[in-house]
């Protein structure tokens, strides 16, 4: 396993993030969702994602338990609040982020995170309070750094704009795959100027790119796309999306990986990435999936990847 800096925080994690989206706590059975947690740390994956939105709590109280035998200095662990709670909690105000931060402490069974992230901007709050809440919560110990989700090249600078006197921003966590790469044109930039890194989530673009979907085939029972989120995947499952994605399969045989982990390592290869999240229901899915943080490809043949979705890219 590979690790980098996550920005200019000083916290180094592993190139592979272990993600808790629909996962843990709620879709998979905890057995086996203890058993994919101890495969990743085993697997060198020393960081973890996580949301108080989740399951509303179910994850984090889920990861709280699942590493509680383990030492706290051994993994990094972030958490993100925005979304409601119940129908009064919800934002980023001052009183929102105290309380979520103290809830989500409570359910991870921890005394800090390492990583505390808005999970969307709030522009119901205005932003100096906001970044004036997260810095207390750094200041007072509860988390190590901040970071954001989704934000705007707008909203990054302005946040960046009040730093200092208050703390910045490290790390940013958009959606980012061979499909889909928005956040190439402004958002990684700024980052990368700033000492911001870059988690990205749905690397393989909710499981498009692991091959499993083939053109006019029935969707898989027990797949994403057949689930109660099949909704998120419209825009993916569409014939000429699916059948560019199979020309990727004779690039992954050159490499002697597979699709799922090529697509991984172009991602962990482009430039500001600091980590990729995977979630994994199966410990053997996530063994798979971490292995593309140990693999050198030729750069040639990632960016003969690129060029076989180019035409079909989402963004």
């Amino acid at each position: 396993m590979k690790y980098r800096e996550l920005g200019d925080s000083g916290i180094r994690v592993s190139t592979i993030c272990l993600g808790s989206w629909l996962t843990y706590g709620v879709g998979v059975d905890d057995s086996a969702g203890r058993a994919c947690v101890e495969a990743a740390l085993d697997a060198g994956i020393n960081f973890i994602d996580t949301a108080n939105v989740y399951g509303r709590g179910a994850a984090e109280e889920f990861l709280g338990k699942a590493l509680k035998g383990h030492a706290r200095d051994s993994y990094v662990l972030a958490t993100k609040a925005f979304f409601p709670m119940s129908d009064s909690d919800k934002g980023l105000s001052r009183a929102q982020i105290e309380k979520q931060i103290e809830a989500s402490l409570t359910r991870l069974q921890t005394d800090y995170v390492d990583l505390y992230q808005c999970h969307r901007y709030d522009p119901d709050t205005p932003l100096e309070e906001t970044m004036a809440a997260l810095s207390a919560v750094v200041t007072s110990g509860k988390a190590r750094a901040i970071g954001f989700s989704e934000w705007s090249p707008e909203q990054i600078e302005a946040a960046l704009a009040l730093a200092p006197p208050h703390v910045k921003f490290v790390s940013s966590q958009p959606q980012y795959s061979l499909l889909y790469r928005r956040a190439e044109a402004k958002v990684i930039p700024i980052s990368i100027a700033h000492g911001i890194g870059q988690i990205v989530w749905s690397p393989l673009a909710m499981g498009v790119l692991s091959g499993k979907y083939a053109p006019g085939a029935d969707i898989p029972a027990g797949s994403r796309a057949s689930g109660e989120d099949a909704h998120f995947m419209g825009r993916y499952l569409t014939d000429p999306v699916l059948e560019a994605v199979q020309r990727l399969k004779p690039l992954a045989d050159r490499a002697d990986c597979t699709m799922a982990q090529l697509a991984i390592a172009w991602v962990l290869a482009q430039p500001g990435i600091t980590s990729a999240i995977v979630g994994a229901s199966r410990p053997e899915q996530l063994r798979e999936t971490a292995a593309a943080a140990d693999m050198t490809i030729d750069p040639a043949l990632l960016a003969e990847a690129a060029a076989v979705l180019e035409g079909v890219r989402i963004s």
